[in-house]
């Protein structure tokens, strides 16, 4: 089954230790350091919308793009009441074309890890590129190498009342690929359904990257440690990077 296929319905409950709020203000710290205020967004891979829904309460106009119907569905559902919807459009980061530019583009979560061919990353960062409008800003974070090695072997359990989760954790040194098997139980009235995924995560390191958004044309580049304004330190598990489009001059 597709990455997200089953998990949709259920991931939201399985992460909601994650904070959404922490990680938009971060963005809005480097935002403010570089005098910018975005008035549109995109909100790349944005999966159930949690990132999303925070960007529109902000005051942006924002479109949510995501390869996953499931995830989109949930995202949608959460969207409706909101005063000034966002927009959902289903897209591989690869094929990204929005019809008009915007001012700010985020990808969050190690979303971009999930692009395991570094052809495709250099050109979804290439289509990212495009997307912005001049001066426009990009920021995503991602797994750093050394966390996604660390997975090898590793096995870790969520659950509630409802969902029962299981990922094991497999690095690959050839590939540079971490493979995650998630089982997931989910009940179904008196009936618990099991599911299987297989999630994959390509080690992307900050030079590479570094590298895919000079060649794209970015330029400020900027790494920071996990929603810190401060350089990585050593073992740093995730990282945050910035990047500008240039003015029209």
């Amino acid at each position: 089954m597709d990455a997200y296929g089953a998990l949709a319905a259920s991931y939201d409950r399985l992460t909601n230790d994650v904070d959404y709020a922490a990680v938009v203000d971060f963005y809005f710290q480097i935002l403010r350091g570089e005098g910018l205020r975005p008035r549109t967004a995109v909100d790349l891979a944005c999966g159930t919308g949690s990132v999303t829904a925070l960007l529109a309460q902000r005051g942006l106009q924002v479109t949510g793009v995501d390869m996953s119907e499931e995830m989109l569905c949930v995202a949608s559902q959460k969207a409706q009441d909101a005063p000034c919807p966002p927009v959902f459009v289903c897209q591989r980061l690869e094929r990204l074309q929005l019809p008009r530019g915007v001012d700010l583009a985020v990808c969050a979560l190690d979303s971009l890890d999930y692009i395991t061919n570094p052809a495709d990353c250099e050109e979804a960062i290439r289509r990212v590129y495009k997307a912005l409008n001049p001066g426009g800003c990009f920021i995503f974070d991602v797994n750093t190498p050394e966390k996604l090695r660390a997975m090898d072997g590793q096995v870790f359990l969520d659950e509630d009342d409802d969902v029962y989760c299981v990922w094991r954790g497999e690095f690959d040194e050839e590939s540079n690929i971490c493979s995650y098997g998630i089982d997931l139980f989910q009940r179904r009235g008196d009936v618990w359904e099991r599911s299987f995924e297989e999630h994959r995560e390509y080690a992307y390191d900050a030079q590479t990257l570094t590298d895919y958004l000079k060649h794209a044309g970015f330029t400020s580049i900027r790494i920071y440690a996990d929603r810190l304004m401060e350089a990585p330190r050593e073992g740093e598990q995730r990282i945050y990077i910035k990047a500008r489009k240039g003015r029209i001059k």
